[in-house]
């Protein structure tokens, strides 16, 4: 049965990579490599990623709606590189 809108669609979950990243007054910025457009923040880890979800699904209603592809979750590999600088 179709609805008014168009057919109905069950609802579908994505997941995607989330970077929080610690500021030096407190709080987090965040971003999500696969959706380099999306850049957020929160004043604790909780927060921080409720408006990572927000920003991601508003993000990919976007891009559906334009017509665009909706990229799949880039896993970022995160190491870390020690530098030894001349005294």
């Amino acid at each position: 049965m179709n609805e008014p809108n168009g057919p109905h669609t069950m609802p579908t979950s994505r997941t995607y990579a989330v970077v929080l990243e610690p500021e030096p007054d407190g709080g987090f910025t965040v971003r999500v490599p696969a959706l380099p457009e999306i850049v957020s923040y929160g004043d604790d880890e909780a927060e921080a990623l409720a408006m990572a979800e927000d920003a991601i699904r508003l993000v990919i209603e976007d891009r559906q709606a334009r017509g665009e592809p909706v990229p799949v979750d880039a896993k970022p590999l995160i190491h870390e590189v020690t530098v030894t600088l001349a005294a």
